[in-house]
């Protein structure tokens, strides 16, 4: 016995193969020999702090990794043994993700056992993030393989928009969007709260701002307050977002006499830009922009708050005669040196509660304080101009979710684009980046499957050095990530299945195949085709099918794998990828098959019957491509004029969803003509 329990007090090693799907990917990681194993056995050590918010966050790593091992383990700190993880912060006063704090880490497993250190708890958080990464499933047990790692962000400001302005998003959403935030190391909420469309924060001294602006939905201010905490125990600031002058419609209902134009003013059934604004020119609207701005500084402890002022048409200001005068005496000749003049009396406001302004790029103007951060939406160009004037800057436009942007395309964008000569003074001024789901097309149930995967490859660009940027490597790894949100509570892959049963009444398999191969059309087609409101359903195929499916990049491979063995002298491997890749475009043809049938008796199906038809044809050109390269015979011309057109016809948008596998049938149909002449 005295022999067994000796053994068993030996440190836990072994070798163990180290598979890299780690996400962001660390700016520094070299593998060692050995593991540590996850046994019942295994303890944690916060080093005798006695530290409210790392030892929370602790807690939260030891449950995750029950979660991943199905192995009750000890959730009480032993500081005084041989723990199997340690965990070294060196401040403890820090208890607020703030602009600046020290979010590096570094992380060493070796010798059967974990190290993390950091400067803040913040570090921490991320190191933590990156162990329960590392966790790999193994023949006989869990392992942690041996790493060396030095990590720490590239950029600061990693963000992400939610706009529960125009649908709302209940706190349950915005919860797990934080969960799913902190797994990829994103640091900043920005909380999109006033539209047109809803005013989502409560106001006790404004109160008709919610009851008059949001149809009964919006957030309490104990809701904030959770929210909030929530975020901070995850190393994430939240940056609110109240938009003014433009976008402003849900003030003027309740409080008329901010308006530039007497109304009467409703909430706003339609999308677009709407020409209702505040009146620059009284000092009542400043006086009760005071009054507000202080009472949501109680709410948000951030330093930064966002005012929006985008898309301010200028035109109720025109039609003012009032407002006209005041442009006349005091020499403004457009309503842009308007809006500017309101900016800067709403910065100073802002500086009084001592909060610094963000902006999106329309704010840009030649007067605007040094102080003022623009986020970029138009061209880089308005990003790269900001930082040349001395202004701090966060990249937007490449990252909006509500468009067709795929994984790999907002993986290549960088904040400092190489093509633009900045000083690394001015390299300095850019912060980081958003990525940004505005609520037009979607509602609680679909947001999650528009934001993740996808939005991990913004996550990595910010993070990660600028020389990690393989587009196939991400992918492998965007895979593995979306299975590990999925097990946080991210229902990005659930709610489409759901929605694909309750579309078919529970028979969803030839459904959910279709949705494999196609994405939603961006969101202005979408938008011209279907004329969405903030009334529409968010029912349809369209709303469960995602843009850049996983199943993408598959089928890409597939086809290249083929191809390649085509041309080499294995057959084993060829007969291998043939029979896959028949195999794909044999359950095409089924499951378009069983979609026209369900389809004769399914409203929600008939609306996508032309793109049914397209996938059978599809389906055939990939059979009868495969049969001419493996006859070697040579293809009639007219057979490749149609099978081209066929290609040329389906990437024509209708019925809301586009094909994303045009371009590696494109290559099967190539590969014809090559096999023959081999």
């Amino acid at each position: 016995m005295a022999l067994m329990a000796a053994v068993l007090a030996l440190p836990i090693f072994a070798q163990h193969s180290f598979d890299n799907s780690l996400m962001p990917q660390p700016a520094n990681l070299s593998t060692e020999t050995g593991a540590l194993i996850i046994a019942r056995r295994l303890r944690v050590s916060l080093d005798s702090a006695h530290d409210p918010l790392l030892e929370r966050a602790a807690h939260r790593m030891i449950f995750r990794l029950e979660r991943q091992t199905s192995l009750q383990l000890d959730h009480a700190f032993d500081d005084d043994g041989r723990p199997s993880i340690r965990i070294r912060v060196a401040d403890h006063e820090i208890q607020r993700p703030a602009e600046g704090v020290d979010e590096s880490y570094t992380l060493d497993v070796h010798d059967g056992a974990a190290t993390l250190r950091a400067s803040t708890d913040f570090g921490a958080l991320h190191g933590m993030e990156t162990l329960l990464q590392l966790v790999q499933q193994e023949p006989q047990d869990y392992a942690v393989p041996a790493v060396h790692i030095e990590d720490a962000p590239r950029f600061p400001w990693r963000g992400l928009l939610l706009d529960p302005g125009r649908h709302f998003l209940p706190v349950s959403n915005v919860l797990r969007t934080l969960d799913a935030m902190a797994a990829v190391k994103m640091n900043v909420l920005h909380w999109h709260l006033t539209e047109d469309q809803g005013f989502r924060i409560e106001s006790k001294r404004f109160p008709k701002l919610q009851e008059l602006g949001s149809d009964g939905q919006y957030y309490t201010q104990d809701e904030v307050r959770q929210v909030v905490a929530y975020a901070a125990d995850r190393g994430i600031r939240v940056v609110p977002e109240f938009d003014m002058p433009g976008h402003s419609t849900t003030w003027l209902i309740g409080y008329p006499e901010l308006a530039s134009k007497p109304g009467p003013y409703h909430v706003e059934r339609t999308n677009g830009i709407k020409d209702a604004a505040m009146d620059p020119t009284r000092e009542s609207t400043y006086r009760f922009l005071d009054s507000f701005i202080e009472e949501m500084t109680c709410l948000f402890p951030d330093e930064y708050i966002h005012i929006g002022g985008d898309e301010s048409s200028g035109k109720d200001w025109l039609g003012n005669p009032q407002i006209v005068r005041f442009m006349q005496k005091h020499n403004m000749n457009k309503t842009s040196e308007l809006q500017a003049y309101f900016n800067a009396i709403v910065q100073r406001v802002l500086v009084k509660h001592h909060r610094r302004m963000v902006g999106w790029d329309e704010i840009l103007q030649p007067d605007l304080s040094s102080d003022v951060v623009v986020q970029n939406w138009h061209g880089i160009e308005f990003l790269v101009d900001a930082a040349r004037q001395g202004h701090r800057g966060i990249l937007s436009k490449p990252f909006y979710l509500d468009h067709n942007y795929s994984a790999s395309d907002m993986y290549a964008a960088d904040p400092i684009p190489s093509t633009d000569k900045l000083t690394p003074a001015q390299e300095k001024l850019i912060l980081g980046g958003e990525a940004c789901m505005w609520g037009e097309q979607v509602d609680s149930s679909t947001a999650d499957s528009r934001i993740w995967p996808r939005t991990a490859s913004v996550a990595e660009r910010l993070w990660s050095p600028a020389s990690i940027r393989d587009p196939q490597d991400m992918y492998r790894r965007l895979a593995v990530m979306s299975r590990r949100l999925d097990g946080l509570g991210v229902t990005h892959v659930s709610n489409p299945e759901r929605g694909f049963r309750q579309i078919t009444e529970g028979n969803a398999s030839a459904l959910e195949l279709f949705a494999s191969v196609v994405q939603p059309v961006d969101m202005g087609q979408r938008s011209k085709e279907q004329h969405t409101s903030p009334l529409t359903p968010m029912t349809n195929v369209v709303d469960f099918t995602v843009f850049d499916p996983l199943s993408r990049e598959v089928f890409a491979q597939q086809v290249a794998v083929y191809l390649q063995s085509s041309r080499v002298l294995d057959g084993r491997q060829h007969a291998a990828a043939r029979a896959l890749l028949e195999q794909t475009f044999n359950s095409w043809s089924a499951a378009a098959s069983q979609l026209s049938v369900q389809s004769a008796t399914n409203r929600r199906l008939a609306s996508i019957a032309a793109r049914q038809n397209q996938w059978l044809e599809l389906a055939t050109l990939g059979l009868q491509s495969m049969a001419l390269i493996e006859s070697r015979q040579s293809p009639s011309d007219a057979w490749i004029i149609s099978q081209q057109a066929l290609i040329k016809s389906c990437a024509q948008s209708q019925e809301l969803v586009d094909f994303v596998v045009l371009a590696p049938l494109g290559d099967l149909v190539k590969a014809t003509s090559r096999a023959s002449a081999n």
